[in-house]
């Protein structure tokens, strides 16, 4: 490993900043959706869509990250148990908002809804929580110890689960407010054909997303803030 280049982390920030927005937004749309079904589908499908992208960053850390930095450097149990004690309290936060959603999304009950608006704050100052913790004591030790090969390896396990049909979604969900240095360095990365035209579907399918879920192609941009 001494030799091998170590992980680029930057697309972890990229998905720490769409968590942080889309669930912050999120309990202001579930509030705005009461008494309308047909609007409280499309933020259940949302927020569904979101929830299903958190659980499959926390399973990729789990499976991949954390059992080799307890391998590799002595100093990370404490951050790692830290890590999965948040990961266990947030998933469990999922878990409730999912079977809240699937009771609210069908009648829009402004009484459903309320509860799911306070799950989404409460998920949300856990996610932003952790999110802190990660960044600050969790990231450096990845880049020290993580090659670069393993951490794909654990992007391209997570993508195995993302239909086709929604890769220039999520990559445009991500990318809405990262830098375009990250951007064009993550697109290098991938194959001709698909980094020839990624960046730019990618940018229409989060407009015509954003459009159709938060009333604008420009929804609210947090940056690195909670």
């Amino acid at each position: 490993m001494s030799n091998e280049p170590l992980a680029d982390v930057r697309d972890m920030y990229m998905a720490h900043i769409m968590f942080r927005r889309e669930i912050g937004l999120a309990a202001d749309l579930v509030r705005g959706a009461a008494g309308d079904v047909e609007r409280a589908a499309i933020v259940a499908d949302h927020l569904t869509l979101v929830d299903s992208v958190l659980e499959h960053h926390h399973q990729g850390e789990d499976k991949h990250i954390w059992p080799k930095l307890l391998e590799r450097a002595s100093e990370a149990g404490p951050i790692v148990q830290v890590m999965e004690e948040q990961h266990g309290a947030i998933d469990k936060l999922v878990d409730e908002l999912r079977a809240e959603l699937a009771q609210w999304r069908v009648t829009a009950d402004p009484g459903l809804g309320a509860a799911v608006a306070d799950t989404v704050k409460e998920l949300h100052t856990r996610l932003v929580e952790h999110l802190a913790t990660e960044e600050a004591e969790a990231l450096p030790l990845i880049e020290r110890h993580i090659t670069a090969a393993e951490w794909a390896a654990m992007i391209a396990d997570g993508a195995q689960d993302v239909p086709p049909e929604q890769m220039a979604l999520m990559f445009g969900l991500m990318s809405y407010e990262a830098d375009a240095d990250t951007v064009r360095d993550i697109i290098a990365t991938l194959p001709p054909e698909v980094g020839s035209v990624i960046g730019d579907a990618s940018a229409q399918a989060f407009a015509a997303y954003a459009q159709r879920v938060h009333g604008t192609v420009t929804p609210a941009r947090i940056g690195g803030s909670q």
